[in-house]
Formats: structure tokens, C-alpha cells, sequence
């Protein structure tokens, strides 16, 4: 199937060869007849098209690519003056009407052609310099559509990074729980142990599309969030709600997931205080709001970098900019030993991949 630039370069050039067609034909049939007229208009307009053809999509493109203008200028030049030689020629000896006499000695008519010829120069020049002109049109035009894919290529590969970076330190938790359980707990293990192959099922097939359905995302947050629960037994008191209505809207895949797990990373830990992590996923006329809260104290302090698997919240800001640039709002803020992250996020129902 014909792309729209294809479709388009080809209604261009046919719609001005019609137009410069109909106009030579126009002009010479008045004095020529139509005979005469449809003969030196097809050998002006085919001797045209050539060498238009050839200074348009030979050696202009040549120039382009290896930046050789000014050669670029004296070949358009000869060309130039090559079709106007061509025109001078046709209307001084392309006549077949028999009542019309044959032109005499060709050197008797230098003067003629030399007439027709700087008389030409202007219509070569206007049909060689539009012809360039709608070249360097849809040049423009593939340059912009070459440089949006480029763009889109790169936005998918940062995407890209940013999930592999998530990826590795998601598994590297659920496999330490499940590691330390084995030892005191193994029917507790076994059950993580299925949680987990859910999870990494996830991450394998669903999460190598730009966007995933809402719904799988949150199943999966779910997952996570049993894990910990678990892990942590009463030592840490864990709520979480989730309202989705539409299940068709889509979201990028483990976009929330580092902010549900700096929560049990950084929650207070001190000995004596049970901490708390509340969680909030809502989503309502293709809106969602999500919102995390979770206590800290300042010795385990929420900003607190971890060198080895942190992967902060700058990451997903990232992903937040470069996917959703005017469709989300997200606020950050920390008071009185309360971490509290709040998004909001307009979703779309289509797959963006």
C-alpha cells in the first residue's frame, strides 16, 4: 500500500506536468494549429519531464548528500540552457503542416534560434526551478516525518532503559523474601513462590508493550503488595484500596511500581513503632489517582540513597515527562515523619505501542 508521502510526491508532480502541459498547448495552438500544437507540445513536454526528472532526482539529491551546491548550480545551469536550445529548436523546425514551406539553409536561421533560444530561457528556467522547488517540498517533508520516527524510536528506547532498570531490582526483591522464608517457612514460600511466577510472567510477555491494560498493571501491583504484606507480618500495618471502572483503559507498564516499593523500603523501622503504609489506586472516567503514604523516621529517611538497587523517583519522573507530557500532575511532599506521593494520570483507551 502507497504511504501518504508516496501519494503525495505523486499528485504534486502530475498535477504540475498537467498544468505546464495544457498551458504549452494553450499558447501554441493559436498560431500553429492544433495539429502542430499537440506534436511540439508532447516533444516540449517529454524533453522537459527528462531532463527535469534528471536535474531533480539525480543530481540535485547527489548535491544534497555530498553538500556540492555550487557544482550543483553550473549543472542547473546547463540544463537550463539545454532545454531552452530544445524549445528554440522545436518551434523553429518542428512544423508538419504540408502548405507551410520547408525552412530554408539552416545557417541562414542562426539568428532565429539564437532568438528562440534567449526567448526560452525564462520557461526553462520556471519549469526546472519549480520542479526543484517541489523537490526540495518533499524532502522537507520526509526530513520532518524521518525525524518524528527518530524521535519515537528514541522515546521507546529510554522507555525501554527505564524498564530494565526497574525490571532487575523488582525480581531481586521477591527472591530474597522467598530465599529467606524457605528457612522457617516453606508452605509460606511455596505461596510467594507461585506470586512470583505470576509476577515474572508479567514482567516477561505483558510488560514488552509500551502500554498495557490498566487492569493487568494493578493485578500486578496487587501481587507485589501481598508479597510485602506478608514478608512484614504485624510488624507493619498495610492498607490498600482499588477502584477500577474501566477496565480498557491502558497505562504504561511498572509505571507505579517504585513508589509502592520505596514505601515498604523506607518505611520507619525503628524498634518498638509499628509503621504504616497506606495505598490508594482509583480510576474513574479514565482518570487515575494514585496516592502512597508511608511513615519514615529521619534515620531511615525516605531520601536516603541505596547505591546498589535504588532507583529513586527521577526515573519515573522520566517516564512521566516523555509519555504523558500534559496528562498527569505529580506532587511529592513530607511532613512530620509522613512520606505522601500523590498522581494523577488522564489514560487513553487505545495502545499506544
Amino acid at each position: 500500500m502507497a504511504t501518504p508521502f508516496v501519494l503525495k510526491k505523486h499528485t504534486l508532480v502530475i498535477i504540475f506536468w498537467l498544468v505546464f502541459g495544457m498551458a504549452i498547448w494553450i499558447q501554441i495552438q493559436v498560431d500553429a494549429g492544433m495539429y502542430n500544437a499537440f506534436i511540439q507540445t508532447s516533444i516540449i513536454l517529454i524533453s522537459s519531464f527528462i531532463l527535469a526528472h534528471f536535474l531533480t532526482d539525480r543530481l540535485l539529491p547527489k548535491a544534497l548528500a555530498f553538500k556540492k551546491m555550487n557544482q550543483f548550480l553550473i549543472e542547473a545551469i546547463i540544463v537550463i540552457f539545454l532545454l531552452s536550445f530544445i524549445f528554440s529548436f522545436v518551434f523553429a523546425y518542428i512544423n508538419i503542416d504540408p502548405k507551410t514551406p520547408l525552412p530554408p539553409i539552416f545557417s541562414e536561421h542562426l539568428a532565429v534560434l539564437w532568438k528562440g533560444f534567449y526567448l526560452s530561457i525564462p520557461a526553462s528556467l520556471l519549469i526546472n526551478g519549480t520542479a526543484c522547488g517541489i523537490r526540495f517540498y518533499l524532502e522537507h517533508g520526509k526530513i520532518e516525518r524521518d525525524h518524528i520516527l527518530l524521535q519515537q524510536a528514541h522515546l521507546e528506547n529510554q522507555l525501554k532503559m527505564l524498564q530494565d532498570q526497574i525490571n532487575p531490582h523488582v525480581v531481586f526483591n521477591i527472591l530474597n523474601h522467598i530465599h529467606i522464608l524457605m528457612k522457617t517457612n516453606t508452605e509460606l514460600a511455596s505461596f510467594l513462590l507461585l506470586k512470583f511466577s505470576d509476577i515474572l510472567r508479567y514482567q516477561l510477555y505483558d510488560c514488552n508493550q509500551s502500554h498495557v491494560i490498566l487492569n493487568k498493571e494493578v493485578q500486578y501491583l496487587q501481587d507485589l503488595v501481598e508479597v510485602e504484606k506478608l514478608r512484614w507480618g504485624n510488624e507493619l500495618d498495610v492498607r490498600a484500596t482499588w477502584e477500577i471502572s474501566n477496565k480498557k483503559v491502558y497505562i504504561m507498564p511498572l509505571l507505579l511500581v517504585p513508589f509502592i516499593e520505596n514505601a515498604f523500603k523506607y518505611v520507619c523501622r525503628l524498634p518498638g513503632h509499628r509503621g504504616y503504609i497506606m495505598i490508594s489506586c482509583k480510576e474513574e472516567n479514565n482518570c487515575l489517582s494514585f496516592y502512597v503514604e508511608n511513615s519514615y523516621s529521619s534515620i531511615t529517611s525516605y531520601q536516603k540513597k541505596d547505591s546498589a538497587h535504588g532507583i529513586g523517583l527521577q526515573n519515573v519522573k522520566k517516564r512521566l515527562n516523555l509519555q504523558y507530557p500534559d496528562s498527569h500532575t505529580l506532587k511529592i511532599e513530607s511532613d512530620e515523619n509522613v512520606y505522601k506521593v500523590s498522581l494523577i494520570l488522564f489514560l487513553s483507551q487505545e495502545n499506544d505501542q
